[in-house]
């Protein structure tokens, strides 16, 4: 609830700037890059369970504590340390849906996990908008005691003495192959790094211009942000489960991503009002469908059993800086050449990267992803 709603929260009542705004959204980002990476690391030596309740109790209680930071540098601070621990919860939690599952459905678990994530998003950017709308630190309070309550159930329904924790692997000969040393997933990481500076500004700089220029109420943001996963739930598994394996998964990237650019575009076409915002939140999100699970089903089809942890974290790292860098882009944008100049240049970046992922489709005719359509649309890609 909260995050949907913090850089219009840091305007609207802290009384920031744009550019302040967008530094805060920044560091929250490096704080997830962080906690990601930290996270993995000590679900490897500790275990999925542990790292998981930790992590929920003490994000609860971080974002009570948010909501009093006044402050740009507290509240900076404490967005940042609240980013380490929540994003300190997904390889655990990832890891924990693996141990959980068998061979036969590891698939639909984790499809069924991404359902919940985006039916979370879609309940949580509705019941977040209503409530900004009466009380902004409601927010805080709400998405706290969730988090809380997550981890009392958590510790009621699955009890830590059936938990093991990970074996390594004791092979000394076995060789692993470096994602760094494939030229074309490096040029993927690269590019997919650059729409990611583009997406991100879907959940980050357009609320606010909803808000400022538009002038649209926060609960009509919140059922706006809330469509998006809405419609991802609803469609997304049967659209990917007709497309897959009729092209190459980097064609329906192309598509994906120019839809995307086409969205930022509109709004600078079509007139203001809640139509338009409705209509740009379904082409994005199409866009969205496009392209994010195939990017999925790229890099994995360039694995192995032994080197898909280092592709996966590559690609994280890849959303993961891009919502490090998209906050500040979009921000200086603003500021220097205003909301039109930004989405302007979000329609420009995105053709570039569609174009890009042509060139790399053109090198890699050859390559077909070994993975079914319910591997695809199930694999969890970084948002927030």
């Amino acid at each position: 609830m909260v995050v949907p709603f913090l850089s219009i929260y840091c305007i609207r009542v802290l009384h920031f700037d744009v550019v302040q705004a967008g530094y805060v959204m920044a560091l929250f980002g490096i704080g997830s890059i962080l906690g990601a990476f930290m996270g993995g690391k000590l679900t490897d030596k500790f275990g999925f369970y542990d790292l998981q309740v930790g992590a929920l109790f003490s994000g609860g209680i971080l974002f009570i504590a948010l909501g009093y930071q006044h402050t740009f540098l507290t509240l900076s601070i404490g967005t940042s340390v609240l980013s380490f621990c929540n994003e300190a919860f997904r390889p655990a939690n990832s890891t924990a849906v693996a141990h959980y599952s068998s061979p036969q459905n590891k698939s639909r678990s984790y499809s069924l996990n991404r359902l919940a994530v985006n039916l979370g998003w879609a309940f949580g950017g509705g019941l977040g908008g209503l409530l900004a709308s009466y009380n902004y630190h409601l927010l805080f309070w709400v998405d706290g005691c969730t988090n809380i309550l997550a981890a009392l159930l958590l510790l009621k329904l699955m009890p830590r003495s059936s938990v093991h924790k990970p074996v390594r692997s004791t092979d000394p000969n076995l060789v692993v192959s470096s994602p760094y040393k494939d030229k074309a997933y490096m040029a993927f990481i690269g590019l997919s790094t650059l729409f990611g500076l583009c997406f991100f500004q879907f959940f980050i700089m357009e609320p606010v211009f909803y808000k400022l220029n538009w002038h649209l109420n926060e609960s009509i943001i919140g059922l706006l942000l809330a469509l998006n996963g809405v419609l991802i739930a609803v469609i997304e598994m049967v659209l990917i489960n007709y497309l897959e394996g009729k092209r190459h998964p980097l064609i329906f990237i192309v598509s994906g991503v120019l839809i995307t650019g086409f969205g930022f575009i509109l709004l600078n076409i079509l007139p203001a009002g809640i139509v338009t915002a409705t209509l740009v939140v379904v082409i994005v999100t199409l866009g969205e469908i496009m392209s994010m699970p195939f990017m999925n089903a790229f890099w994995i089809s360039r694995t192995t059993d032994y080197n898909r942890g280092a592709y996966a974290a590559l690609y994280t790292m890849s959303w993961s800086a891009a919502q490090i860098f998209a906050p500040a882009m979009g921000s200086q944008v603003i500021y220097y050449g205003g909301f039109s100049s930004l989405w302007w240049l979000l329609g420009i970046l995105c053709v570039l990267a569609a174009a890009g992922y042509f060139v790399l489709y053109n090198s890699n005719k050859t390559t077909t992803p070994d993975v079914s359509s319910e591997d695809i649309a199930s694999l969890p890609e970084q948002i927030l």
